[in-house]
C-alpha cells in the first residue's frame, strides 16, 4: 500500500476487553497524515483492591501525542462511563467536544462542582443532527438508553460509513425521550455499512429487555399499595426512572423528597431540558420529618453500595435526617454492577434486619436494563447489515459470544480486538495490523498516576504486611541520644504464640544497635540499614510476615 493510501482506521483506549472506560478513536488518511476523531472518554470505577483509589481512566498517552490531528470528541450519552474522564484528560488533548444538550449539562454542572476543573469548550449538537468534521461525517441517531439523548454515530469517510451503537436498547416505551431510530438505521443500513461496533454488554441474555413502560408500572402498583415510608434507590441519570417514580407519588398522593447531591444536579438538569414537564417541584430532605409516613417517597443515590452515598447512612441509620422504621420499603430499582454485589447485599441485610422491606429486581420487576439482549442485538443486524463486526464494550465472554453472534447473523468478517489495538477498516480487508500505547491511568487524590506506580506497590505491601516506623538520633560518639520513638500500623498486636510485636521490634532494634561497633554506630545509613533488615527479619519469624520497615536516623 503506497504512502499516500488512505487507510480508515479503529483504535480503542478504552472499553473493549471491559464494561466501562470507554474512549475510542476512529481515524483517516494516509498513515503519517491521519486525521482523528475520540467517541466518549469515560471512566470506571475503582474496586478495594486499589487502595485508596476511587476512579481509573484510559492512557490517552498515543492521541495525546497527536493532539493537534484529533478534530474533535465526540459523545454518545451522559454516562459516567462514557464522560466520567473527560475533565481530567481533555486538557491533554484540547480539541472541541461534541454533546448534546443533557450531556453538554451534566458536564458543565460536574465542572462547576469541581474548583479549578478546565473551561472545557462544550458544542451542543441534537439527535438527528449531522455534523461535518473534515475528513468525517458524523450523525447522530436517536437509541433508547437508561439515560436522556444517547445517540448512535454513523460516521462517514470516503472509505465507507461505521455505526458506532454507543449504549442502547429497543424500547417502545422509554418512559422519555426519543426511541431506537429504526428507519434512520435500515436506511443507512440500505446505503451500506462497512462495521458496525457495538455494545456487548447484555449478548448472553436470551429475547428482548423489559420496557421502562413495564417499570414504571410496577413501581406504580407498589408504591400504590405501600402502608409506610418508601424510599426508591436508582441510578441518578436515569431521568426516566425518576419521572416513573414522581408519576407514582403523584398517583399515591405522596410528596417525592430528593436525598442525594448527584440526584439533586440531574433533576435540575432534567427540570430545565422539559423532562420534568408536568411534574410537581420535589421537596429537600429537610421536608422529611414532617411528611406522615404514608405521603411520602424518597428518591435517594446510592444504588451501588457506596459507602458515602444516602442509602448506605439511611441503612446504618447515620443519615442526620432520613430513617426508616419497620413496615418501611426500599426498592432498589437498578441493577448491581459486578463487583459492588458485597457492599449492596450489606446494605441491604441491614435494612432487613430493621424490619424494613427490600424489592429488588430478583423478586418484581423494578429495574430493566438499558443494554440490548440478543434479541434486541439480532434486530440491529438486520437493519445495519455490516460487512465488519467489532464486539465492543464488554468482557472477554461477552466479546467472544457477540463475535460468534455477529458471524450467524450476515457479518462477513468479525474483528475481535482490544484495548490497544490498530485495526484497519478500510481499504482491504479489516485486520489489526498493529499496537499502539493504551493501559490506566488512577486518580489518587487530584493526581493521575500510572498503573504501575511506586505508590500503588507500597500500599499494596502495606495492606498486606503494615509497617513499622523507627526515629532514632544517635550522638558523635555513637550512643543513643534518647529513647528511640517506633510507631507499628497494621500489625496485630501479639502473635499466635503471644509473642508481643512491640517487644520484638525493640528487641531487634537495640540488639541490633548494640552489637555494632562503635565506629559503625556513627555511620547513619549504616545503622538505618542494619535495623532494617533486622526488625523486618525478627517480625517474619513471629508473625510470619515481612512488614515495611522505615527507619530515619539523625545525628545529634
Amino acid at each position: 500500500m503506497s504512502e499516500v493510501a488512505n487507510e480508515l482506521v479503529f483504535v480503542p483506549l478504552g472499553g473493549l476487553g471491559e464494561i466501562g472506560m470507554n474512549f475510542a478513536l476512529y481515524g483517516f488518511g494516509p498513515k503519517t497524515k491521519r486525521k482523528w476523531i475520540a467517541v466518549d472518554c469515560g471512566l470506571a470505577f475503582a474496586g478495594p483492591e486499589h487502595f485508596g483509589i476511587d476512579l481509573i481512566l484510559p492512557n490517552p498517552a498515543f492521541i495525546e501525542k497527536l493532539r493537534q490531528d484529533l478534530v474533535a470528541i465526540i459523545v454518545t450519552h451522559a454516562h459516567e462511563d462514557h464522560i466520567g474522564a473527560l475533565p481530567d484528560l481533555w486538557p491533554r488533548l484540547g480539541c472541541p467536544i461534541y454533546a448534546t444538550r443533557f450531556a453538554a449539562s451534566l458536564l458543565e454542572a460536574k465542572r462547576l462542582a469541581e474548583p479549578g476543573a478546565p473551561d472545557v469548550p462544550l458544542l451542543t449538537v441534537d439527535q438527528g443532527e449531522v455534523l461535518r468534521l473534515d475528513p468525517f461525517t458524523i450523525e447522530f441517531i436517536p437509541m433508547a438508553h437508561s439515560i436522556p439523548e444517547s445517540c448512535a454515530l454513523a460516521i462517514r469517510t470516503e472509505a465507507g460509513t461505521l455505526i458506532h451503537s454507543g449504549d442502547w436498547k429497543i424500547d417502545a416505551e422509554p418512559g422519555l425521550g426519543k426511541e431506537t431510530d429504526a428507519k434512520r438505521l435500515t436506511e443507512i443500513g440500505d446505503e451500506g455499512v462497512l462495521a458496525l461496533i457495538s455494545d456487548s454488554t447484555n449478548i448472553l441474555r436470551e429475547g428482548i429487555s423489559p420496557s421502562e413502560g413495564d417499570v414504571a408500572r410496577a413501581l406504580r402498583d407498589i408504591i400504590l399499595n405501600a402502608t409506610g415510608r418508601v424510599i426508591v434507590t436508582t441510578f441518578a441519570s436515569n431521568v426516566a426512572r425518576i419521572r416513573a417514580v414522581a408519576e407514582a407519588a403523584m398517583a399515591a398522593r405522596r410528596n417525592v423528597v430528593l436525598v442525594g447531591r448527584a440526584m439533586e444536579r440531574v433533576v435540575g438538569i432534567a427540570r430545565d431540558l422539559g423532562y420534568l414537564d408536568g411534574i410537581p417541584l420535589f421537596l429537600s430532605m429537610d421536608a422529611y420529618p414532617h411528611l406522615p409516613r404514608d405521603k411520602v417517597v424518597v428518591l435517594a443515590t446510592g444504588s451501588q453500595g457506596e459507602s458515602r452515598a444516602a442509602i448506605a447512612r439511611i441503612a446504618e441509620g447515620e443519615h442526620q435526617i432520613v430513617n426508616l422504621s419497620p413496615g418501611d420499603q426500599v426498592i432498589f430499582s437498578s441493577r448491581t454492577i459486578p463487583g459492588n454485589e458485597r457492599d449492596v447485599g450489606r446494605i441491604i441485610n441491614q435494612f432487613i434486619r430493621a424490619g424494613v422491606e427490600v424489592i429488588t429486581d430478583r423478586n418484581a420487576l423494578v429495574h430493566a436494563s438499558g443494554h440490548p439482549r440478543r434479541g434486541e442485538v439480532e434486530q440491529l443486524y438486520r437493519w445495519v447489515r455490516p460487512k465488519i463486526a467489532v464486539p465492543a464494550h464488554g468482557e472477554e465472554i461477552h466479546l467472544a459470544e457477540h463475535a460468534r453472534f455477529a458471524l450467524e447473523h450476515g457479518a462477513e468478517q468479525v474483528v475481535r480486538a482490544r484495548n490497544g489495538d490498530l485495526v484497519v477498516l478500510a481499504p482491504g480487508q479489516a485486520a489489526i495490523i498493529g499496537e499502539v500505547p493504551s493501559g490506566r491511568l488512577y486518580k489518587d487524590g487530584n493526581s493521575l498516576i500510572k498503573a504501575d506506580d511506586d505508590a500503588l506497590r507500597a500500599r499494596q505491601k502495606l495492606a498486606f504486611s503494615g509497617i513499622v516506623t523507627i526515629g532514632m538520633a544517635i550522638t558523635a560518639k555513637g550512643d543513643l541520644a534518647g529513647v528511640p520513638d517506633v510507631v507499628i500500623a497494621g500489625m496485630p498486636g501479639r502473635t499466635q504464640d503471644g509473642a508481643v510485636i512491640d517487644a520484638v521490634v525493640d528487641e531487634a532494634l537495640f540488639q541490633t544497635f548494640d552489637h555494632l561497633p562503635r565506629q559503625k554506630r556513627r555511620d547513619a545509613d549504616l545503622v538505618s540499614s542494619a535495623i532494617e533488615k533486622a526488625v523486618r527479619n525478627a517480625v517474619a519469624a513471629a508473625w510470619g510476615k515481612k512488614p515495611a520497615v522505615h527507619v530515619l536516623v539523625i545525628e545529634v
